[in-house]
């Protein structure tokens, strides 16, 4: 039998099991493809034994195994948990839209407005830091932001 042969027969039962291993199909795909990699290198040892199908499963195994024991699988699959906050279907042309209101209310606000609220919310600096950037007082900044805000709810009102 060749590896093509072999591969063709087997394929199916060997996903089928990774599957039931994994409890994902996209990582028992990647598990059954780098073990059918493994194979075609290792061949002729996998051909010459006893039982080619029992060779195979346990080389799928032992992947799975080392799979396991790598903390990067553990570190993806718990980012690929649903939000359990966000159960409603995640739709990307609702977050583009919604990202580019927010960037045109933002672009309507007077510069030194726009940038407090950038040094405050997105650098996280204090209010004498960021009147030390934008060289103004410590009551200024409080004001811009302030203003900033107020500006950013009414749009947002007259919006809904």
């Amino acid at each position: 039998m060749t590896y093509e042969e072999f591969a063709d027969s087997r394929l199916g039962a060997l996903l089928r099991y990774a599957v039931m291993l994994t409890g994902d199909l996209h990582t028992a795909q990647d598990l059954v493809q780098d073990t059918m990699v493994r194979v075609q290198l290792n061949w002729r040892r996998v051909a010459g034994s006893d039982s080619p199908d029992g060779y195979v499963r346990k080389m799928l195994t032992n992947q799975f195994i080392d799979l396991r024991r790598g903390s990067w699988l553990r570190r993806v699959l718990l980012r690929a948990e649903p939000d359990p906050v966000r159960a409603v279907p995640f739709d990307h042309a609702d977050e583009t839209a919604e990202r580019d209101r927010v960037w045109g209310m933002l672009a309507k606000l007077p510069r030194q407005q726009r940038a407090a609220l950038v040094l405050r919310y997105y650098e996280d600096l204090p209010d004498a830091d960021i009147a030390e950037v934008l060289g103004c007082a410590v009551g200024t900044v409080r004001s811009s932001i302030s203003r900033a805000l107020a500006t950013l709810r009414a749009d947002l009102v007259e919006a809904r």
